[in-house]
């Protein structure tokens, strides 16, 4: 008998989504005859029963469109907010499942969606997911599709910052996404020529910074390039954060970890987004005048590139495979040219975080690029 499958975007949207929307479809339909509806909104939607049919039409002309057509939203089935209430709308999702007869449901999504999707298989539902992200933090991929548009925009945005860098002896600091992993910001710093790339997985230290860009000054360079990940940490909030973590580990009250729990979440809030101070630091520190700019969710939008297209619609098609197979409670993986199926339970809850010993960080060093920190220099 013919598959039923459900399938829903959560989380941020990034480009790509809808090349996959694609590739599960068309492969559902085309080469195994299966049934697909998709769900509005994300979880939320498939909570409140609002669904699509995505037939041939539907899935008509999507591939270069970027966000959803299905919409997404942050929603958590086990949190969700309802009439302003905070419930647990788990059997709600369970109950549609079962009333649409879905055989699997395909959710396309980060970190948050890899979690919530694994929930959902421990209540039984037959679950695949798919690793969107551009921040390309999800566990266990290569690279998640959405990335390499996003790390292309990023990279665009600092040439051009170049040109007014230029022409005027200023520090431009730049603020690219990755509150947790700085693979965008290490990425298009390389690619873009920063002088300056600060991420998470390094703290910096505020005063090697300036004798980096100082130094830059005194040998005839009139800009310099500092491309900031919005998660990134000086060294004195790091220790904080890691003396608070230490703490935790240590509690023995359920009331005192959740106490230090929340003085982490305002240390981090304290700590970390700080671009526009770290441009008045550097202001002060070099007597060099310094422009900030921030891009926000322009990194997030437009047409998907082609590395995104391809890998989206191979990890689409490759999730059809997987259900007509029966294989559930897995992500569908980038390894190299293949693709894997991967187990939730070893993806939920982790983060792929850029090593130090990463071949983009020796790169970065080798060129001369200042990483903050005393102990990643080239000189």
């Amino acid at each position: 008998m013919a598959k039923h499958i459900g399938i829903l975007t959560a989380g941020g949207d990034c480009p790509g989504l809808n090349a996959a929307i694609r590739g599960v479809g068309k492969s559902a339909q085309y080469i195994y005859n299966m049934d697909l509806i998709g769900f509005q909104q994300g979880f939320k939607g498939l909570v409140e029963n609002r669904f699509i049919r995505l037939d041939g039409e539907a899935l008509s002309g999507i591939l270069t469109l970027g966000g959803t057509i299905l919409g997404t939203s942050r929603d958590k089935p086990h949190k969700m907010n309802v009439a302003g209430n905070t419930l647990d709308m788990t059997d709600s999702i369970v109950e549609n499942y079962q009333n649409h007869h879905l055989d699997a449901l395909v959710c396309l999504g980060g970190g948050g969606t890899q979690k919530n999707a694994m929930k959902l298989q421990q209540r039984g539902l037959n679950v695949i997911t798919l690793p969107k992200t551009i921040d390309n933090d999800v566990a266990k991929t290569d690279i998640s599709f959405g990335f390499d548009t996003a790390l292309g925009i990023a990279t665009d945005a600092i040439d051009r910052l170049h040109s007014t860098a230029h022409s005027h002896h200023r520090i431009i600091v730049t603020e690219i996404m990755g509150h947790k992993a700085g693979w965008l910001a290490l990425g298009a710093g390389i690619a873009g020529g920063a002088d300056v790339i600060l991420i998470p997985e390094i703290p910096y230290d505020i005063n090697i910074i300036a004798e980096a860009i100082t130094k830059r000054s005194r040998d005839g360079k009139q800009f310099s390039i500092v491309a900031v990940a919005e998660g990134a940490i000086s060294t004195d909030g790091f220790e904080k954060i890691v003396e608070a973590e230490e703490r935790k580990k240590q509690a023995e009250s359920k009331e005192d970890k959740k106490k230090i729990s929340q003085e982490i979440k305002t240390l981090e809030k304290r700590y970390q987004g700080n671009t526009l101070e770290i441009a008045h630091q550097l202001e002060e520190l070099t007597r060099l005048e310094s422009r900030v700019t921030i891009l926000g969710h322009i990194q997030r939008g437009g047409t998907p590139s082609a590395a995104d297209r391809l890998l989206a619609t191979r990890l689409g098609t490759a999730c059809a495979s997987y259900i007509q197979e029966e294989q559930y409670g897995i992500m569908v993986s980038a390894k190299g040219n293949l693709t894997v199926p991967v187990p939730l339970e070893e993806v939920a809850g982790h983060l792929k975080l850029v090593p130090r010993e990463h071949s983009w960080v020796t790169s970065a060093i080798h060129v001369g690029t200042c990483l903050g920190s005393k102990d990643l220099q080239s000189y």
